[in-house]
């Protein structure tokens, strides 16, 4: 059985690699018995998709004075630490 702290270590780890079959499933028996690791994968969700939604606004922004270069570089950039 993981530890919070394991738990916590593996949920990270998902959202820059596939986690393999023993990860998987250590992960989810601990995330589906406890509340708190639960919910800090979920808010880790929330963070992932609300950094996306905010990479295609800055990048169709008229407001933002960068040239449409930089923009799409900075969202490009956020959108490969995100996916």
């Amino acid at each position: 059985m993981l530890t919070c702290k394991q738990a916590s270590q593996l949920i990270s780890k998902s959202l820059d690699r596939e986690l393999n079959w023993r990860e998987r499933f250590a992960l989810h028996l601990h995330v589906s018995m406890c509340k708190y690791c639960k919910r800090f994968s979920q808010q880790l969700l929330a963070m992932r998709i609300a950094l996306k939604r905010m990479s295609k606004s800055i990048e169709n922004d008229q407001n933002i004075q960068l040239p449409s270069e930089t923009k799409s570089r900075i969202t490009n950039s956020i959108e490969s630490r995100v996916d």
